[in-house]
């Protein structure tokens, strides 16, 4: 082993019994002790989880107004959905036994 792979090494260490030390005697949380706050919030994320949803539904039923066909709404997303993830359970499909497309 290097001297540079064995100092780093030995200072990963150091860091790390260092915050075991600091939690051993400190009445903090760990990430109290580092300073690390989420950058959102749950709830933040699950709004814009469903704002995503609502945009991509939007701008896929744009490019099908262009060309004439029928817009989708969130239920055919959830009904597709199922029935994707009911193909996968069964083994079929190109998602099942890694991209082997048997169906």
């Amino acid at each position: 082993m290097t001297l540079i792979a064995l100092t780093i090494l030995l200072l990963g260490l150091l860091c790390l019994l260092a915050l075991i030390t600091a939690r051993l005697f400190s009445d903090y949380p760990v990430s109290e002790l580092l300073d690390w706050k989420p950058t959102r919030s749950p709830e933040v994320e699950a709004r814009n989880e469903v704002d995503d949803v609502s945009q991509m539904i939007e701008a896929q039923n744009e490019y099908r107004r262009r060309r004439g066909a029928e817009e989708i709404t969130e239920a055919d997303v959830e009904r597709q959905v199922r029935e994707d993830e009911a193909a996968r359970a069964r083994g079929r499909g190109p998602f099942a036994r890694g991209g082997d497309d048997e169906a």
